[in-house]
């Protein structure tokens, strides 16, 4: 069983903190060994029925997680972090695969226009600053897009990086719980259901690209790298920032 992580100390845990990770590590005792649709299941229809989404980048592989969500509930909300700064292909495979699966919750969430004004007027913070640019265009949007809700879904497996290696499959940020069902999952299980559901690819995979974010900070992986060392490449940044502490401290002050 996976550990679950604690980001700060016990005493300063508000009592809906408390909760929520109470709430994850019994969820995580109880169904964090099954498979990726009886979590989806358990999720969706059981225990936060009518108050989950899901995130989903559509990239290299979202399809899989996308295909799942969509056979239990396809009106279910799915958040799409529009940064600004994405690859046209990737804008344009959201789309046809929202169509493709009848994904109708689809939910766009852009940068507030005020702080792009305020701190990157001109696009280029990125070259400057990439922590606050993904600040900006990712993780501001991404606790507001949340906020809404009691949980919400992830495609995040633990082989892509070191730093995701023991991942949990339900998790507790602030007071509301991230799912993670496909976090056991290695390249071969997705591979099987994208070919066995004649899933749609990101067309951006067969040049290489095996994690895909924004264009400036994004390219191909390199033979014998992790599937996200494309990202920030030569960088020490591996995350952007909604799967950190940085989301956990805003979603802790939202009332639920």
């Amino acid at each position: 069983m996976t550990t679950l992580a604690v980001n700060k100390p016990s005493e300063r845990l508000s009592d809906t903190e408390i909760e929520a990770l109470e709430t994850a590590t019994r969820l995580e005792a109880l169904h964090g060994e099954r498979s990726p649709e009886e979590i989806l299941d358990i999720a969706i229809n059981a225990h936060f029925a009518g108050a989950i989404a899901a995130v989903s980048s559509f990239g290299a592989d979202s399809a899989v997680l996308l295909d799942m969500i969509a056979r239990i509930d396809p009106a279910l909300p799915i958040i799409f972090l529009d940064t600004g700064k994405h690859f046209d292909e990737t804008l344009a495979y959201r789309d046809q695969l929202a169509d493709d699966l009848g994904l109708s919750g689809l939910r766009i969430v852009a940068p507030r226009d005020d702080l792009l004004a305020r701190d990157d007027p001109d696009g280029t913070l990125h070259q400057r600053d990439a922590d606050a640019c993904c600040a900006i265009r990712k993780v501001e949007p991404m606790a507001r897009a949340v906020e809404p809700f009691r949980a919400w879904l992830t495609g995040r497996k633990r082989f892509q990086a070191a730093t995701r290696a023991k991942l949990p499959v339900f998790e507790a940020v602030g007071a509301r719980i991230r799912i993670n069902p496909l976090a056991g999952w290695v390249t071969s299980d997705l591979a099987a259901y994208m070919r066995t559901h004649d899933l749609r690819e990101n067309p951006l995979v067969a040049y290489g690209y095996l994690s895909i974010g924004c264009f400036p900070c994004t390219q191909p992986v390199k033979p014998g790298e992790d599937a996200r060392s494309g990202r920030w490449a030569g960088q020490a940044k591996t995350e952007c920032g909604i799967h950190l502490p940085g989301l956990e401290q805003s979603l802790a002050s939202s009332p639920l």
